[in-house]
């Protein structure tokens, strides 16, 4: 009963990972084309509230869960395809915690625009190319996590 617990869990967390990010994503550039500013303020707030309930908790949740789960299933966590999972958890995260930064910093910039009935400044276009360009390798490392969840590849 634990072990499916366990389970349960960590799928659920690897969920609420995906899913969350690509909402994100979908939501973040749906505003952000649109060149509605006060859209673009509203969305980016909705989206730092997100990625504070749903993807920091399944941040945290998955690598307790994960311990556990390897603990219950008798794994080591020197498994290679165990060890390839965490490096490239660190790897999502190491792209994750700046992009949250910089959603917060473009939200605060839209929201400030949308204040003063302005457009958007340079430093919203700038923070939203490097977001873009963070959200691959942070999302490809989740995929691929999952992908060695599932597989369990001899590595």
């Amino acid at each position: 009963m634990t072990f499916l617990l366990l389970k349960f869990v960590h799928v659920i967390g690897a969920i609420v990972l995906l899913g969350t990010g690509a909402g994100i994503a979908f939501f973040m550039l749906s505003a952000h084309m649109s060149r509605d500013v006060a859209y673009i303020a509203r969305t980016a707030a909705t989206v730092v509230t997100a990625d504070f309930l749903f993807t920091a908790t399944a941040v945290v949740a998955q690598p307790v869960s994960g311990v556990l789960l390897a603990r219950e299933a008798g794994l080591p966590l020197g498994e290679g395809w165990i060890v390839w999972s965490l490096a490239l958890y660190g790897i999502a995260g190491a792209f994750w915690l700046p992009v949250v930064w910089m959603q917060m910093r473009m939200r605060d910039l839209a929201r400030g625009a949308a204040r003063d009935g302005t457009q958007l400044p340079q430093a919203y276009f700038r923070l939203f190319r490097m977001w873009f360009a963070f959200g691959f390798p942070g999302f490809g490392a989740t995929l691929a996590i999952v992908w060695m969840m599932i597989a369990k590849p001899n590595l």
